[in-house]
């Protein structure tokens, strides 16, 4: 059974409830980061700015830092790996490829535009990792206010890519 346009019915009534809840806006994660953020000292950022390409969750206009704070389950996180869900797997595969699609796209029209986009994700604000991710964030969003970083994507917290590639093979390695 489908409900509409090609959104498969919830398999229960607990289930339909459950994705319900979800939010977009105002999300525990995200407002971990704005704590952070003006912890910090870094007030005057706007919310879901409409003046910028992908209505960045957080906005620093007079800096032109776009903050996008990821869901690891919606955005698919390439760190943590979260699961995928049983029912309707092809809904979900198409679901979760347009998302990284359109995340990819609005990377790319900030940075075409000559903002600086920092991505956290959601795991790197858990199990202790918080402070480290948000002193990294903070940096980030001080020395673009101050003209020292050009355009780019920063994944805040995030390992350097070497280690990233160093554990698949060792992963790899492991399950041969």
């Amino acid at each position: 059974m489908v409900a509409r346009s090609g959104v498969p019915a919830a398999s229960s009534e607990a289930t339909r409830h459950v994705m319900q809840a979800n939010r977009s806006k105002n999300t525990g994660p995200e407002l971990k980061v704005r704590a952070a953020l003006r912890a910090a000292g870094l007030t005057g950022y706007r919310l879901h700015w409409k003046k910028a390409p992908g209505h960045p969750d957080i906005c620093f206009p007079g800096r032109r830092v776009a903050i996008f704070v990821h869901g690891c389950f919606w955005h698919r996180c390439p760190h943590c790996g979260p699961s995928r869900p049983k029912t309707h797997p092809e809904f979900w595969e198409a679901k979760f490829v347009r998302n990284r699609a359109r995340d990819a796209r609005d990377c790319a029209l900030l940075v075409s535009a000559g903002w600086t986009v920092i991505v956290v994700w959601e795991c790197r604000l858990k199990r202790g990792r918080l402070e480290s991710t948000m002193e990294e964030v903070v940096a980030c969003v001080r020395s673009a206010g101050e003209g020292r970083l050009p355009a780019r994507v920063v994944e805040a917290g995030s390992p350097p890519a070497w280690v990233l590639r160093e554990r698949r093979g060792r992963f790899r390695r492991r399950r041969s």
